[in-house]
């Protein structure tokens, strides 16, 4: 049964981000609406992806989901490398919390932060365009699974790293390339075979793609294999990252 110290770290996780909002929320928010308005603005007209959809409305679902799986991932990587570098981790270790409360306090946060820097770009982004929507229940499932897998490799690269800069590293060289080049901009289908055969093999693809049908009803690849491959991903990395967490890697020792 979950005890009251989960909710005790799941609150100051939330609370960690919800203080330095400026930093956590609106500067994505800001960062994210960046891309929109250039791509958009550049290329609206000239790149036709789905048939009768715009492309700055195609633009909006790849940008939204972007967003939250880079500040899903931040935000619990950040905060285990933080707490590990000063020390405090140790105050966290001594209290009588389960390994799977431990991660769920801090995927869990990562969820919440993720979807709300997510929600703040797709309010925002509406204000210029209009976007319809097909199943919320596919929104929300990707939107939730994408968040919980990447916070999910936050916690286990926040647990590996121990140092800023190998954390950094991880997100510039691994993060950063996947989500970029998983379909945000672009639909696959526009890619010669073999880079087309590369794509699929970049998890991030199926969030992008299974999040975008939620909206337009329409995708490069089946939503239900997008959905199956984002589940089995999620139980991999959750069932390593506890794995971890009972072993004490880098954290006891």
């Amino acid at each position: 049964m979950i005890n009251r110290g989960f909710y005790t770290l799941f609150y100051k996780e939330t609370l960690r981000f919800y203080k330095v909002a400026l930093q956590t929320i609106l500067a994505p928010i800001i960062t994210t609406l960046l891309y929109f308005m250039v791509f958009s603005h550049v290329l609206e007209g000239r790149v036709m992806v789905f048939e009768e959809i715009s492309y700055t409305s195609f633009l909006i679902p790849g940008l939204v989901m972007m967003t939250i799986i880079q500040n899903a991932f931040a935000n619990s990587s950040s905060s285990l490398i933080q707490s590990k570098v000063t020390g405090n981790i140790v105050f966290v270790l001594l209290t009588p919390l389960s390994y799977v409360e431990f991660y769920l306090a801090f995927m869990l946060a990562a969820v919440v932060r993720g979807i709300v820097v997510g929600v703040g770009v797709l309010l925002v982004a509406i204000c210029f365009v209009s976007v319809p929507v097909h199943s919320f229940l596919f929104l929300l499932l990707f939107a939730v699974l994408g968040s919980a897998v990447l916070g999910t490799l936050g916690i286990i690269a926040g647990i590996w790293a121990e140092k800023f800069d190998q954390l950094a590293g991880f997100q510039n060289f691994v993060i950063m390339p996947l989500s970029f080049l998983s379909g945000v901009f672009y639909s696959i289908h526009s890619l010669p075979p073999f880079w087309q055969f590369v794509s699929h093999l970049n998890p991030f693809f199926y969030m992008i793609d299974g999040f975008r049908y939620g909206f337009f009803g329409v995708s490069d690849t089946s939503p239900w294999i997008s959905l199956a491959i984002m589940v089995v991903a999620f139980s991999g990395l959750a069932s390593f990252a506890i794995k971890l967490l009972k072993q004490g890697y880098r954290l006891r020792h």
